[in-house]
């Protein structure tokens, strides 16, 4: 029997569609397969190049441990074998990394001073014994011990330390050591690989890696110059001054800080190497740092109030306060200008724009565009030295070492970002560790609104208020911290 034509074509049809599938049934999973071998294998290349990072850095990375004397208040329990129930004063250096607790106020009782240990990180950055870390880690140390990846131990000199970028040097007598490369921060992009090289939790030499989530992170009160690169790097208590480090394997990054109560939650904070570089550089050759000063109060600038200055856009910051006698007072800057641009340079935000001329030297000369009535005018300002933080505030030396913490004016970036808006008085910025004011709860942040019962609105009727406060030798607080509003009762007798 013959096949017709139509049926002959028909069974080709059928071959060729089973064919087909047969094809794809085979050839899919393969391809899937393949994809899994390549995804494995390249996640074996990330896990080797970490391997080679780790590698190759982690015997520069050194364990820091300082010693300084807090005064504590006697308690009932510390000769208990169990310890004092929730001890406020259980490892100091958790109170610089954002420690949450309860507001709560006790009365003075009889106190004591004692010698407490600091437990951190550092990173050698020259053969002959240079070592970077944080300035919380050592301001006030009495003796700082550094032990090396390979178990030796030395007692450090402290060079110099920088608290306005939290940035402090310090130094051993030994050679021919291992040390880490520097590398550029403003080359780094948000989303790149980076790891973080610590003593966390007293465990030594431990790796982390993860990725940075932003850059540019301030108003947290930490320091005063902030902007930190953000990384979901596990960063835990004691990776505090320890280096983050690019794919390059240079470091890019001081760990200085994490977000939570609790330990790592993902977010960390390290301050940019280039940051730390000027530092460095200054307080090696001279054991200080000097930074340019213009003598303005920037604010940021939102869409309405942009607007209401007659500007398209809310580029820029505006000047809501010159001091007098300033860099910017001399140049004939007044309140309400607008700072467009920075030596040709778009300024973005208030930090920034405080950081980049806080980076340049004082007698540099700088060019400012500026917004005023309306109109673009370029004003040539010759930097001033920027005051330290006590002359600043107005405050002297020993009233901040007194208190254990300083304050500035309520911003109304810093009013939004606590949630103070509307309301009055000063802000905490930095605490320091171990003082009776860490004691009972206050940290960065923390508003102040009272003092002895009488309203502050600056820093200069805060420090009037705390003057006449010594002859009593105390000091009556009324604080606002997140949602709670309390008293805190500080003795002026010493930290």
């Amino acid at each position: 029997m013959q096949i017709s034509s139509l049926q002959q074509s028909k069974t080709r049809s059928r071959y060729i569609v089973i064919s087909t599938l047969l094809i794809l049934l085979f050839i899919v999973p393969l391809s899937a397969f393949a994809e899994d071998e390549n995804s494995v294998t390249a996640l074996r290349q990330i896990g080797k190049a970490f391997t080679s990072i780790a590698e190759k850095t982690s015997p520069a990375v050194v364990g820091l441990k300082a010693e300084r004397t807090v005064t504590r208040e006697y308690s009932p329990f510390r000769d208990s074998p169990f310890g004092e129930p929730f001890d406020p004063f259980e490892d100091d250096i958790f109170d610089f990394f954002f420690r949450r607790r309860s507001p709560r106020q006790r009365s003075p009782q009889r106190r004591y001073r004692e010698l407490r240990p600091v437990q951190g990180s550092g990173f050698i950055i020259s053969s002959d014994g240079y070592i970077l870390t944080n300035n919380h880690m050592v301001e006030g140390a009495e003796k700082v011990e550094i032990e090396l990846a390979d178990g030796r131990k030395f007692t450090a000199e402290v060079i110099g330390a920088d608290r306005d970028s939290d940035v402090a040097v310090v130094k051993i007598d030994a050679r021919s050591l291992p040390c880490l490369e520097l590398g550029d921060s403003e080359a780094l992009e948000v989303g790149e690989w980076v790891l973080a090289i610590g003593n966390p939790l007293g465990l030594s030499h431990t790796v982390t890696a993860g990725i940075v989530s932003a850059k540019g992170r301030s108003g947290f009160g930490l320091a005063t110059l902030e902007n930190f690169i953000q990384t979901d790097a596990a960063i835990n208590f004691g990776n505090s001054g320890g280096p983050l480090i690019s794919l390059d394997g240079k470091v890019i990054g001081i760990n200085t800080a994490i977000y939570g109560s609790s330990g790592n939650i993902g977010i960390g904070f390290a301050i940019p190497i280039n940051m730390a570089k000027h530092a460095y550089e200054q307080l090696v050759e001279s054991g200080t740092v000097e930074r340019g000063f213009l003598g303005v109060m920037p604010n940021d600038l939102d869409p309405e109030m942009a607007e209401a200055f007659g500007l398209k856009d809310n580029k820029g910051v505006a000047i809501s306060e010159v001091t007098e006698g300033s860099a910017a007072d001399k140049a004939g800057l007044r309140h309400n200008d607008i700072i467009l641009e920075l030596d040709g340079e778009p300024v973005e935000s208030a930090d920034s724009f405080r950081n980049r001329i806080a980076m340049l030297k004082p007698g540099k000369k700088i060019n400012l565009l500026v917004w005023r009535d309306g109109k673009r005018r370029t004003f040539t300002v010759k930097l001033g030295k920027r005051p330290s933080t006590q002359e600043l505030t107005g405050a002297p030396p020993d009233e901040l070492e007194e208190l254990g913490f300083s304050v500035r004016n309520l911003t109304d970036e810093s009013a939004e970002r606590y949630g103070y808006e509307g309301q009055s008085g000063v802000i905490v910025t930095n605490v320091e560790p171990g003082s009776q004011a860490a004691q009972l709860g206050i940290v960065p942040g923390v508003l102040i609104k009272e003092v002895n019962r009488e309203a502050v609105k600056n820093t200069k009727q805060f420090n009037e208020a705390i003057a006449k406060a010594r002859k009593k030798g105390r000091v009556l607080l009324l604080v606002k911290r997140d949602r709670f509003q309390y008293f805190v009762l500080l003795s002026l007798s010493g930290k």
